[in-house]
């Protein structure tokens, strides 16, 4: 493609520009394989700003691939509690129980064997393996679909397996030596200047005179993506039980191992909307005192919960195996809650 000689001799001005404008995030002023790997799978599907303060307690916890393995279940999903999305850190620790058996405890230097872990697809192994190790992979996420179907004009979907196979080669045939840096120079310019859903920041772009969108005045209009699946709704009802002490706990019981938010902790959660009286005669209690709490509502990927809330004061219970009674203190300390609770987790906070 002829746009490639273009994109090609413009490199050296997107990487100036980045490296006069990179923001000092942590993992990029030591970008070490580990510290790549954890902040790249925390940052799929949460924004820098509010991974940042998660990243830096997870490195202090657990500062080694070792560490990491050797994690309780609870500790690690702590750690992760309100990042959503579980099963990355599951299989971040997956990934660090193969590392020490098979690796020393460290990192592969090598595309197809970081592609082979639990977890790590191809975006994923070649930010470790351009940004920690230099190797000349690309690492096309979001930010890069979006940035290189503007500066070609790429009006195909950009979800079909083709259109992405075909920006990996556009990306990998116009990468410069130093392949890391070029790599975080893209994921910048789409993060802060080539923005989505709005009008990008063309002004002030280092390649927007070699931008065939932006010469043709479709930038606002790309990239092109398929309309996701509608969500399906489903009605909750979450109950918080209380026991009527001087210092009152909180029920709290582990969800299944399969399906969604598997085995985490949660309120006890139950089908349909249900009034406070049969909450509690599904779950076996003679509340001392029961009431309602405001309904909530939480967005999954695929799913929308609209929840009831309800909230039940009982006598102190010795809880059913796999269940705690907790205090809020506890709670805080040691259970992590999902983030679909989060309405709900605010309750404990009058238990203090």
């Amino acid at each position: 493609m002829e746009r490639l000689k273009d994109l090609r001799a413009a490199v050296p001005q997107l990487l100036g520009w980045y490296r006069s404008v990179r923001r000092p995030l942590p993992f990029r002023e030591s970008p070490t394989p580990y510290r790549v790997w954890v902040s790249e799978v925390m940052l799929q599907q949460t924004r820098i700003e509010a991974a940042l303060p998660y990243f830096e307690r997870f490195m202090q916890t657990l500062p080694t691939v070792a560490d990491l393995a050797a994690a309780s279940e609870d500790t690690l999903l702590k750690l992760w509690e309100g990042l959503g999305y579980y099963s990355r850190v599951r299989n971040l620790q997956k990934a660090a129980v193969i590392l020490c058996r098979d690796y020393g405890g460290k990192l592969p230097a090598d595309y197809d064997e970081l592609l082979a872990l639990p977890g790590i697809g191809e975006y994923t192994a070649g930010a470790i393996a351009s940004i920690a190790y230099g190797l000349p992979v690309p690492a096309v996420d979001g930010n890069v679909l979006r940035v290189f179907a503007r500066l070609t004009n790429c009006a195909e979907d950009v979800m079909k397996t083709p259109v992405r196979r075909r920006m990996r080669e556009w990306v990998t045939a116009v990468m410069p030596p130093e392949s890391g840096l070029f790599n975080e120079a893209v994921m910048e310019l789409g993060e802060t200047v080539c923005l989505p859903n709005t009008t990008p920041r063309c002004e002030i772009c280092p390649l927007a005179a070699v931008c065939a969108a932006r010469a043709a005045g479709t930038a606002a209009d790309l990239p092109v993506r398929s309309q996701p699946k509608e969500r399906r709704i489903e009605q909750k009802t979450v109950v918080l039980v209380f026991t009527d002490e001087t210092t009152p706990r909180v029920w709290l019981r582990k969800r299944p191992e399969k399906g969604l938010l598997s085995g985490l902790w949660e309120f006890p959660t139950l089908e349909g909307t249900l009034t406070p009286s049969e909450a509690a005669a599904v779950l076996g209690l003679s509340p001392e005192t029961a009431g309602s709490l405001p309904p909530a509502k939480h967005v999954f990927s695929h799913i929308e919960w609209q929840m009831t809330g309800v909230k039940l004061v009982v006598k102190p219970f010795d809880p059913p195996a796999g269940t705690v009674l907790v205090t809020a203190d506890e709670q805080a300390a040691a259970y992590a809650l999902p983030g679909a609770f989060a309405a709900y987790t605010k309750q404990l906070k009058t238990l203090k």
